[in-house]
């Protein structure tokens, strides 16, 4: 399922990021990769700020589709 469905709090693990090999490889270097531990801290308005490898990013609801947990 798509990281936008995640419950906030809730400890996940990437199983594969979608998208064009650009989106990809951007997903990538801020820390998204396939098993890594990811938990969303909240939802404003479709967009999510999440919690990956220690560190919080904000991504938006397009870009957190392309993140399947």
């Amino acid at each position: 399922m798509p990281l936008t469905l995640a419950v906030p709090g809730e400890q996940n693990i990437i199983k594969r990021i979608g998208g064009n090999a650009e989106v990809r490889a951007h997903l990538q270097n801020l820390g998204f990769v396939s098993g890594a531990v990811v938990t969303v801290i909240c939802s404003m308005g479709g967009n999510l700020i999440v919690n990956v490898k220690d560190a919080r990013i904000a991504v938006s609801r397009e870009m957190a589709q392309k993140i399947y947990i």
